[in-house]
């Protein structure tokens, strides 16, 4: 049998025990083991973080609200505008800062005063009345010229430009019935252009004494039909008379009642002055 306790295995003492126990002279004392103070530090570090991004996660805030909506301050004594840009980072620094409350702080940027309210990411303040105004004053007499040189323009181009004349409109040819009184009508028409006297009356009453209204009347019995040239028609004009005072424009045949017509009051201008002066055989 082996001896007892010769050869028995030594046990390890952990490290990861919290304390170890030196006894001397009869004093304890407890000193930390490295486990420990490994353990200790972990926490340690951990707060150092935590403290070192706190800030950023503030200033990540504070941008964030910056651009979602402007902030207001109120400048307490003792700051300046670079330490309030600094503080809300401002992009473009105090200068952006001054820009968007000039109206507040005055003309001296060096100069805040206490209490007073601004505006942090407030757009660059609007010029001012006098210089909107003076703005306002030049673009008018601008506005005004080129109204004038337009108003110009147009006017010669009116003035150039020839004034377009309504085209005459066509008078509707005149109709006139195929009877004695249409057949007078028309006649007294084409004596007006062609400037031969006569009137509606003189003419009805030759007609109806000569031919009583009859376009084919034609006289065999008297002097000219014994002549060979009878009268015919309604003012019974005989051939050569109604060669000779055809009317242009009428039909050459002597029948024909406005031809007949317009020869035999053509050859009584000529003859008599007008047909109106004719009561009797001409």
């Amino acid at each position: 049998m082996p001896a007892q306790g010769k050869h028995r295995r030594t046990k390890s003492v952990s490290l990861s025990r919290g304390i170890a126990a030196v006894t001397t002279g009869g004093a304890v004392l407890a000193l930390p083991v490295l486990g420990a103070t490994t353990a200790s530090a972990t926490p340690a570090h951990s707060v150092a973080a935590e403290k070192a991004v706190a800030p950023v996660s503030v200033t990540a805030q504070v941008n964030s609200v910056t651009k979602a909506a402007p902030a207001k301050h109120s400048v307490v004594a003792g700051e300046t505008l670079s330490k309030i840009a600094r503080e809300y980072s401002v992009s473009g620094g105090w200068k952006k800062l001054y820009e968007g409350n000039r109206k507040a702080i005055g003309e001296n940027p060096n100069l805040i005063h206490p209490g007073i309210k601004l505006t942090i990411g407030a757009k660059a303040a609007a010029p001012s009345d006098a210089k909107a105004g003076k703005a306002g004053k030049a673009a008018a007499p601008t506005a005004g010229r080129a109204a004038t040189a337009e108003r110009a323009d147009r006017s010669e181009r009116t003035a150039a430009a020839p004034v377009a004349q309504a085209a005459p409109v066509a008078a509707a040819p005149a109709t006139y019935s195929n009877d004695l009184d249409g057949w007078i009508k028309e006649s007294l028409a084409i004596m007006a252009e062609r400037g031969i006297p006569g009137s509606y009356e003189g003419i009805h009453r030759n007609i109806i004494r000569e031919s009583s209204g009859n376009p084919n009347a034609i006289n065999n019995w008297d002097s000219n039909a014994v002549k060979g040239t009878p009268s015919k028609g309604l003012l019974q004009v005989i051939d050569p008379t109604f060669q000779a005072y055809h009317v242009p424009g009428t039909s050459t045949d002597s029948y024909d009642p406005v031809a007949n017509i317009t020869a035999a009051c053509n050859y009584a201008a000529d003859r008599y002055g007008s047909i109106d002066n004719v009561f009797g055989a001409y």
